[in-house]
């Protein structure tokens, strides 16, 4: 590449990254000046800082003075504007659910209290982490979700993280927002086991919580309870993984020091990016799997998109499909015939810490998901037009496997025992 052109594709990044920056926060808060007063005065906040998700100050269970104290400082109730990290900001456009439940840290730590809190169930046994448990990954390493009494549900615990980027919810897509899914499994019967009334009841007689139903949402509703859970699902988002450093780096890669000299925002923007390639290396495996990935031999971008390596959308990939009685998925929620047997696509992000796979878990690793298109799926009338066969070598599926786990970055630090005292 001659010097002119690697200095033109150098600030052609820093125009589309800026663009990017600029099309997705204008995007994401459309609908700012409409809101209260005190939107106006929103704070630009980074998701995946540790203070969002650290939980009120002090140990042990939360005691009333300590969450009246910690109610008492005005920054908790400022409405917070998110920015999503490097990797997920390309999507800050997709950011889902904020102009109808604004976030504070006020509601973040209350949502955060009620994910941990066995006492959401009915006899205080399970809690959203039980199924979706931030030590795996956000899910849990069973085949089905595990619930009150040991009982098994049918389908796989979609993962709880990113979600800032996700509508509908369920991998059926049958609730159509965070908040709705966060409330669902309480009264379900395999889940949870409760009642709406009963949790709101039951919270209700917890003063540390009664408080702060009190002072965030007037008091406490089953609504609520689904505002505050999603507002701390929110902001559980994956860090910069190797494969976003290397795409970071790429359009520098062939750029030499004496193309910077006479343009230091591009020397800094270089700068940044060799440094973050440079700590958070991928693999030459992974990135012969990142060719792979994406380009028609692996054909997995028919699906696996955007920012969150997800498309969103429903796809029969032909799982289960030999079943006498095989889940319909999609179809039960739409009555569409095309959306028999579809499900919706888990992202690729921190896939390696996620096992088992598909819906109904009934893949073990990753070797075998990649072996399983590679084969083209299960032959059904319904199977999706996107799915075929692959033919790849031993190798590239290898390759495709190490660029999956290259996608794995960090979760935020969040603190998981703290919780309101009984009284």
């Amino acid at each position: 590449m001659k010097t002119d052109d690697r200095l033109s594709a150098g600030k052609c990044f820093a125009s589309v990254f800026a663009a990017f920056c600029c099309l997705g926060v204008s995007a994401a808060f459309t609908g700012l000046s409409a809101r209260t007063a005190a939107a106006a005065d929103a704070v630009e906040v980074k998701l995946g800082d540790p203070s969002l998700t650290g939980g009120v100050p002090g140990t042990g269970p939360i005691t009333l003075p300590e969450i009246e104290q910690w109610l008492d400082d005005p920054a908790n109730f400022v409405e917070l504007k998110p920015i999503l990290p490097l990797g997920l900001s390309q999507g800050a456009a997709q950011i889902t659910g904020l102009d109808e439940n604004p976030l504070t840290r006020a509601k973040i730590e209350l949502g955060r209290q009620l994910y941990f809190d066995t006492r959401l169930s009915k006899n205080s046994t399970v809690s959203c982490a039980s199924c979706h448990d931030p030590s795996m990954g956000y899910s849990a390493h069973t085949k089905t979700g595990i619930g009150i009494d040991g009982q098994a549900g049918g389908r796989n615990s979609p993962v709880a993280y990113n979600r800032i980027l996700s509508g509908k919810q369920f991998w059926d897509g049958r609730v159509d927002s965070l908040e709705a899914q966060a409330v669902g499994p309480i009264a379900n019967p395999i889940e949870m086991g409760f009642t709406h009334e009963g949790v709101v009841k039951r919270l209700a007689s917890i003063p540390v919580y009664a408080k702060q139903f009190e002072r965030v949402f007037g008091g406490v509703t089953i609504d609520a309870v689904g505002q505050a859970i999603a507002a701390f699902e929110r902001v559980i988002v994956t860090a910069p993984s190797p494969y976003d450093y290397n795409e970071q780096w790429r359009p520098f890669q062939d750029l030499e020091p004496e193309d910077l000299e006479d343009d230091p925002e591009l020397a800094q923007l270089y700068a940044e990016a060799k440094a973050g390639v440079e700590a958070h290396p991928m693999s030459e495996s992974a990135k012969r799997g990142r060719e792979i990935f994406f380009t028609e031999k692996g054909n997995c971008t028919a699906c696996h998109v955007g920012a969150n390596l997800a498309d969103e959308k429903y796809h029969n990939i032909g799982v289960g499909m030999d079943k006498e009685k095989p889940d319909v998925g999609r179809f039960a929620v739409t009555k569409d015939e095309k959306d028999y047997g579809a499900f919706k696509t888990p992202t690729v992000r921190n896939v390696a810490l996620t096992a088992p796979y598909m819906h109904d878990g009934s893949v073990a690793t990753l070797e075998e998901v990649v072996e399983w298109y590679d084969k083209g799926g299960h032959p059904s009338k319904h199977l999706s037009e996107k799915i075929r066969p692959l033919k790849l070598t031993e190798q590239e599926q290898a390759d495709l496997v190490e660029f999956m786990k290259a996608c794995t970055g960090p979760t935020p630090t969040v603190e998981t025992s703290r919780l309101p005292a009984d009284s």
